[in-house]
């Protein structure tokens, strides 16, 4: 297995870095036809909001709009308010060179649009809207009185792109529709062979075979493997433990069992990265580990 230096953040942000793919991605999402030659100027912040939880797609269309894409394998009440804090360090990076806030002159910003592609294993409806108000407290028992319009809202739109959910929006974008089969045939085979190793090497050769996702695969096969095997490793340790803190009845337990649960899970998945051959500097990037303790499992 070899080390990319210019390793993405998962398998969907990798093979959504592409500014044509985007302008057809958002295209289908909204039901527009954008112009070919609108410029797409991706953004996307590193390390935004929390280690190891890293937004995957964002982007400007001619400067006009700011629209925030996330993948999601589990839909989180928060989203919303996970996604306030994302915008506004968005903003700051796009006015960085506007220093004078204060001035008397209007400073214009792109529109925000919010989305979420749900694949997860759970059910989930084809789409469902969250929004930041959800969450506002009720300020009645103050003497204030509700307001129907809250004075800030954010509004995200979740939509599932499982194989057999929402077909007209998968089928319109090529690249989504390929990317739902292809998750789709990694799931199956791995309960196929009982083992997520095997089968997710099954689901790039048989997708890469019957042309789904073929040039990407072929490109980036290695690392699409890496990806998916420490992304499900990750949110199978999360689910773990956090039932386990759960089931302990105490905050503090269920904060340790996850923060447990990600250092094994990461200790594991550097391990099989280095067992196929990853370099050090790749294993630390997609485990976030330090660099002293990947050295040491490498030479064990």
């Amino acid at each position: 297995m070899s080390a990319n230096t210019n390793y993405k953040d998962s398998v969907f942000s990798l093979l959504f870095s592409d500014p044509d793919v985007l302008r057809e991605l958002y295209s289908t999402l909204e039901g527009v036809n954008l112009p070919p030659d609108v410029p797409i100027t991706i953004n996307t912040l590193q390390d935004a909001l929390f280690k190891n939880r890293i937004n995957d797609i964002s982007f400007e269309i001619g400067g006009k709009m700011v629209v925030l894409i996330e993948h999601q394998s589990t839909v989180s009440s928060n989203l919303a308010l996970r996604i306030l804090f994302y915008i506004t360090r968005i903003y700051e990076k796009i006015i960085i060179n506007n220093n004078n806030l204060y001035t008397t002159h209007l400073i214009r910003i792109p529109r925000p649009e919010f989305f979420v592609l749900y694949n997860g294993k759970s059910p989930f409806a084809d789409e469902k809207t969250y929004k930041l108000s959800d969450a506002f407290e009720n300020p009645e028992s103050l003497g204030a009185i509700e307001k129907e319009s809250p004075a800030l809202e954010l509004v995200v739109k979740v939509i599932n792109i499982n194989q057999g959910k929402n077909e007209k929006i998968v089928q319109k974008c090529k690249t989504l529709a390929q990317y739902s089969a292809f998750i789709a045939k990694a799931r199956e085979l791995e309960k196929e062979y009982g083992d997520r190793e095997k089968g997710l090497k099954q689901a790039v050769i048989y997708c890469r075979d019957n042309d789904i996702l073929k040039e990407f695969l072929e490109k980036h096969g290695t690392e699409v493997l890496s990806m998916l095997f420490a992304e499900w490793n990750q949110e199978d340790a999360l689910a773990v433990h956090y039932a386990e803190g759960k089931e302990e009845g105490r905050e503090e337990g269920l904060a340790e069992g996850i923060e447990k649960g990600m250092e094994k899970s990461q200790m594991e998945i550097a391990k099989n990265a280095l067992a196929e051959g990853a370099s050090v500097d790749f294993v630390q990037k997609i485990t976030d580990l330090d660099l002293e303790t990947i050295k040491n499992l490498q030479a064990r």
